[in-house]
């Protein structure tokens, strides 16, 4: 089942192509000329700009209000003006201007068409296809920090079971927190992991191979893993308390610095 984020980021696509097709939608209209080399199939398959315009307007601008909040009042100017006009010219000429088919001539030329509602439409468009960029670098924002809460709270419970006795079960614990994370800046980073459930050993060499660890940081996590080990494998030395709270705290350690 898609997540929201995923739904979210579809719903954004679908906008973009969408305005694309209406930029399209709107040449087609009043520059028909411009459109000749377009094949007959794709200007037959183009939405009709006056009927579909509107829901995409609001779309866009709501969601433009919730991700570029500051650029809201440029995306609504572009469909009407923000102040009063003096007079209505090519320059200041908007969408819904040609949504009304409005058009000025003076002394027989003419000042302003429906066709000058092409350029506005362009940059509606532009600034929602832009949020694409914008929309990606908060999807990571958003998805680092509820990986370093999820982390948080699994390390609270191997705190609370190292401190009740239970070293082995926290160290495991802490183990696991360890290698999703590494997993996790793998994806990040475009690190490709060739074993199907790879250990920690096999994330933190490939980490170091492809450059976001370096040496000091490849050891430390090795270090993290012998202790983690010691905890998962039956031995003559059981894991103190101390080990299993230095294992904790390196893990926290990690979380928070590798990204």
């Amino acid at each position: 089942m898609p997540s929201n984020i995923e739904r979210y980021q579809k719903d954004l696509e679908r906008l973009v192509s969408q305005g694309g097709k209406l930029t399209l939608s709107m040449q087609k209209l009043y520059e028909k000329e411009a459109m000749a080399k377009v094949p007959e199939d794709q200007l037959k398959s183009l939405p009709d700009f006056h009927s579909a315009y509107q829901g995409w307007y609001s779309e866009g601008l709501a969601l433009i209000s919730q991700v570029l909040p500051e650029r809201a009042d440029d995306f609504r100017a572009y469909y009407s003006p923000k102040t009063p006009r003096k007079e209505i010219l090519w320059s200041n000429y908007t969408i819904s201007d040609a949504l009304r088919g409005t058009a000025i001539s003076r002394s027989g030329h003419t000042m302003a068409e429906p066709k000058h509602g092409i350029s506005p439409m362009y940059q509606q468009y532009n600034m929602v296809a832009g949020l694409l960029g914008r929309f990606a670098s908060t999807l990571y924002d958003i998805k680092t920090l509820l990986h370093a809460d999820l982390l948080d709270d699994e390390l609270q419970q191997a705190e609370e079971l190292n401190k009740n006795g239970f070293q082995r079960g926290a160290g495991v614990l802490a183990g696991v927190v360890l290698e999703g994370h590494l997993a996790a800046v793998c994806d990040r980073h475009g690190v490709a992991i060739r074993k199907k459930d790879p250990a920690i050993s096999d994330l933190n060499d490939a980490l170091k191979a492809a450059s976001v660890t370096d040496v000091i940081q490849w050891r430390f996590v090795q270090h993290l893993g012998d202790l983690r080990n010691k905890c998962g494998h039956k031995k003559a030395v059981e894991p103190t308390k101390e080990e299993v709270t230095e294992l904790i705290d390196g893990v926290r350690r990690m979380t928070k610095t590798l990204l």
